[in-house]
């Protein structure tokens, strides 16, 4: 059984299970899981996009115009997959919705009348690899770590947030990985925001720069920080501390352990490092897929780790951050967005020595 055969019977097993007739996915992330790496948006910022999929137990179907529909078909490989084509002009309303699921239970990854709202189940879909999309991960956080490390080693005093922004997303897209978060940060900035967009100010001796890249429908996220001159002593401590954080999210995270317990174990090493509550101050992360994270990670957690999964944990100490994406292995964790070379903090957590990145020093 190939990987679309595989999806085409989970989705048709969450039918089953849900005692539905048919499924509508909408969401970008949903149309590339259930596709293998199709791309169905034009604007790379929408949630939804310019094709929709139907799959009953029967047929699987795109719903699209006809200015999509022969890229998809063609370039994006849908022909070779056995889609059946639904095509209206692009100026008149679209019938086969209506036409294709009348007096049907409808479910859909996104809030749509009539329909069941499945999209927690399709998140957890969605972030279960198969062998081929583990492969294609592992391409896609090679592909980033080469960018962030060119972007970041390119970086100069004097710059603005917008040319570092520029330079990172330059390096992605050159690469053929698609920088749909692009973050930039320098100097009193990075301690006043945990989602810092790029603005004009100047680069004086601080800077981060995060990346989340998207190829193939997958997400891939890091952060690296540079500093010029001195680092200050402040700062090495919270950078010593956020790795001992991230080292221990990253040892933790192994087949099934429940994430509560992951989160709850690293909250605990937050006290430990003496910044308890730093962790209320932003997000932790959390499985990643075809979203920067299909779900978060958070006290109460009811999911559990699987082998095959990705994980991108973003531990923050204000000024610093700790950020690589992962995969889940049978015996150990893969760390993707590794770049060689980059000098490391080596943390011991279980009798194993776990390396985060330090900060540049230049």
């Amino acid at each position: 059984m190939n990987e679309f055969e595989f999806k085409q019977q989970q989705i048709r097993a969450l039918l089953a299970r849900k005692n539905l007739d048919a499924l509508w996915l909408q969401r970008v992330s949903s149309f590339a899981w259930a596709t293998c790496g199709a791309a169905s948006y034009i604007n790379t910022a929408t949630t939804t996009g310019a094709a929709s999929l139907l799959i009953t137990p029967e047929a699987h179907y795109v719903i699209t115009n006809n200015i999509e529909a022969r890229r998809l078909e063609q370039e994006q490989g849908l022909g070779e997959q056995g889609w059946e084509f639904r095509i209206a002009d692009w100026h008149t309303a679209h019938p086969a919705m209506a036409e294709l699921t009348r007096g049907l239970k409808l479910g859909s990854d996104f809030p749509a009348p009539n329909a069941l709202d499945l999209s927690n189940e399709i998140a957890r879909l969605r972030a279960s690899l198969t062998p081929e999309e583990v492969e294609r991960m592992r391409a896609l956080g090679r592909l980033c770590a080469e960018a962030m490390n060119a972007a970041i080693r390119a970086v100069r005093p004097g710059q603005t947030e917008f040319e570092i922004a520029a330079r990172l997303g330059m390096e992605a897209q050159a690469r053929g990985a698609q920088p749909i978060v692009n973050l930039i940060a320098t100097d009193e900035r990075i301690f006043a925001y945990r989602h810092p967009l790029p603005t004009a100010k100047q680069l004086e001796r601080y800077a981060m720069l995060v990346l989340v890249g998207r190829k193939w429908g997958l997400c891939c996220s890091m952060t690296r920080l540079v500093h010029f001159g001195k680092l200050p002593d402040e700062i090495r401590r919270k950078m010593e501390a956020c790795a001992r954080v991230d080292a221990t999210f990253i040892a933790a995270t192994r087949p099934n352990a429940r994430v509560r317990e992951v989160f709850q174990r690293t909250l605990a090493t937050y006290a430990e490092t003496g910044f308890a509550d730093e962790w209320r101050l932003h997000h932790q992360g959390g499985a990643a897929g075809y979203e920067p994270r299909e779900y978060l990670g958070t006290p109460t957690s009811d999911d559990v780790v699987a082998r095959g999964q990705a994980y991108a944990w973003n531990p923050s100490i204000t000024g610093v951050k700790s950020e690589d994406t992962i995969l889940v292995g049978e015996t150990h964790n893969e760390i993707v967005t590794t770049i060689p070379g980059w000098q490391t903090l080596r943390v011991t957590v279980d009798d194993q020595i776990i390396e985060r990145p330090a900060i540049l020093e230049t």
